[in-house]
C-alpha cells in the first residue's frame, strides 16, 4: 500500500494473478442504451452531445483495468465522474451495458442469480458510505448478519463476529445498538460486517466521505492497518485526492466516465497524462509522494562509499532531511548495493514541480499489464 513513507505492506502480484479484470466496460442510461457502445460515432460524442442526440448518459465509457491480488486499487474522480457506478458494475448491483468483467477467471456478466448471490455474499463484500446497520440489532449481531445469511450456525457466527469486532477496535461495544455509536464507530461496524464473511475483495464506495476529518483520518489508518495485517485485495472509491494518494497502490483517475490516467501515486503526481490531471495534482506536496528514484543519478566511487543510506522507495521528503543533516549526497541502497545518489539540487528540483519522468509511468488511460 502506498503511503507517504515506508515500503508497501503487500506487494501487488502480476496481472496473471488479477482478481478482477475489466475490459471495455460501458454503462449507459437511457433509451436503447446498447446502441451507444456499439456505434463508434455515438461512442465518440462528448456527454452533452450524446444526451442531445440520443437521450442517453454514458456513466462509464470504455473502461479497462486489472485489480491485482493483494493491492489497494483506488478509483478517484469528482462527483459525476462515474466512479460509484463503476464499482457497482463489478458485482452487477448495476447491470453493465457492454464489456467484460472477470473475477478469478469467471465471467461475472454470465453468472446466473445463484452465482451472483454467491459472489456478493462470499467473494466481494461492499462497504458503503451510508452504514446500513440494522437499528434493532447489537453491534455483534450486525457484524454477524452476513454470516447468518450464509447459513452459518449461531455459535460459529457469533464467535467470528466477536473476533472481527475486536480487529476493528470495537471490543467492549458488542452489545451496543447503532444509535449508541458515533459515526466513526458505525462505519467500523460496517467494515467489520464486510470482513466477517472473509471476502476475496473488499469494495469501498466512498465509505468515509460523511465522517468528520479526524474520524476520517482514523478510518484511513484502519484501512492501512488491515491491509498491512491481511494483505487483502481492496477496491476503494473516493473523490478525495489525499485519500487516494494515501491509500492506493494504483489509482485510476476518472472524468466523464473515462479513465484519464491509471498509475501509481508517484506516476500520477510526477507524470500527469494531460492538463486535467496536472491541474488535479497541482497542490499535492510532491516531496511526500515522489520517491528518490525520480531524483537519483549515478554515484561516483567516493559518493558510493559515504553519505546516509536510503531505500529506493524513500520519499523525497525523507531524502531532503537526510541530506540536510549529513551535508553529503544520500546513497540509494538496494539489497546492500549502491544504485545511485541524490543530492540537494536534484531533490529541490522535484519539489519545484516540473513533470518528473517516472519509470513505468503510463502514457495514458490504457489497460495495464504488469
Amino acid at each position: 500500500m502506498s503511503t507517504t513513507t515506508g515500503t508497501p505492506a503487500s506487494t501487488p502480484a502480476s496481472s496473471d494473478d488479477a482478481v478482477f479484470s475489466v475490459d471495455g466496460l460501458w454503462k449507459v442510461f437511457g433509451p436503447k442504451a446498447e446502441r451507444v457502445p456499439a456505434d463508434p460515432g455515438l461512442a465518440a460524442l462528448d456527454p452533452a452531445e450524446l444526451r442531445s442526440r440520443t437521450g442517453c448518459t454514458a456513466a462509464v465509457r470504455d473502461v479497462s483495468f486489472d485489480v491485482r491480488k493483494g493491492e489497494v486499487f483506488v478509483v478517484m474522480g469528482l462527483s459525476g465522474s462515474g466512479k460509484s457506478t463503476l464499482v457497482r458494475c463489478l458485482t452487477r448491483l448495476i447491470e453493465p451495458t457492454a464489456g467484460a468483467i472477470v473475477i478469478d477467471g469467471e465471467d461475472v456478466r454470465a453468472m446466473d442469480k445463484n452465482r451472483l448471490r454467491e459472489l456478493r455474499r462470499h467473494r466481494a463484500a461492499m462497504v458503503f458510505q451510508h452504514f446500513g446497520l440494522l437499528p434493532h440489532r447489537s453491534v455483534l449481531d450486525n457484524v454477524a448478519y452476513g454470516l447468518e445469511i450464509q447459513g452459518v450456525g449461531k455459535a460459529e457466527r457469533r464467535e467470528k463476529a466477536a473476533e472481527v469486532v475486536a480487529k476493528v477496535g470495537l471490543e467492549g461495544m458488542e452489545q451496543r445498538r447503532p444509535a449508541q455509536l458515533s459515526g466513526g464507530q458505525q462505519q467500523r461496524v460496517g467494515l467489520a460486517r464486510a470482513l466477517a464473511v472473509d471476502p476475496e475483495v473488499l469494495l469501498f464506495d466512498e465509505p468515509f466521505s460523511a465522517l468528520d476529518p479526524l474520524i476520517r483520518r482514523d478510518m484511513q489508518e484502519e484501512v492501512v492497518r488491515l491491509h498491512h495485517d491481511e494483505g487483502r485485495t481492496m477496491v476503494f472509491i473516493t473523490h478525495d485526492l489525499n485519500e487516494a494518494l494515501r491509500l492506493g497502490d494504483r489509482i485510476a483517475l476518472m472524468r466523464d466516465g473515462r479513465v484519464v490516467q491509471l498509475g501509481t501515486p508517484e506516476e500520477i503526481v510526477g507524470s500527469p497524462a494531460d492538463d486535467y490531471v496536472r491541474e488535479f495534482v497541482r497542490d499535492v506536496p510532491r516531496e511526500q509522494v515522489m520517491t528518490v528514484r525520480t531524483a537519483m543519478r549515478a554515484a561516483s566511487a567516493a559518493e558510493a562509499a559515504r553519505g546516509p543510506a536510503l531505500k529506493p522507495d524513500a520519499t523525497v521528503s525523507e531524502a531532503i532531511e537526510a541530506v540536510a543533516r549529513s551535508g553529503d549526497p544520500a546513497r540509494v541502497m538496494d539489497q546492500g548495493r549502491c544504485v545511485g545518489v541524490v543530492d540537494s539540487a536534484a531533490l529541490l528540483g522535484v519539489v519545484a514541480g516540473a513533470d518528473t519522468p517516472v519509470a513505468g509511468a503510463p502514457d495514458g488511460p490504457r489497460k495495464e499489464v504488469a
